[in-house]
């Protein structure tokens, strides 16, 4: 399967439970942290509930 690589881009602070459980699925800790995953249509529905925190890395 295609990977794909997410990076914190904004901070935490400020960010709603919800959107903090999210980050936290991810693994998503400190800005500009990067992870690997691969593209499932669940990984990308939580990229979409946090798009504005997050950027996809090529």
């Amino acid at each position: 399967m295609p990977e794909i690589r997410i990076k914190l881009i904004r901070s935490r602070i400020g960010t709603t439970p919800a959107q903090r459980r999210q980050l936290d699925a991810l693994g998503l800790k400190r800005r500009e942290m990067v992870k690997t995953f691969r593209d499932t249509p669940a990984i990308r529905g939580i990229i979409r509930k946090v798009s504005h925190l997050v950027a996809v890395v090529d």
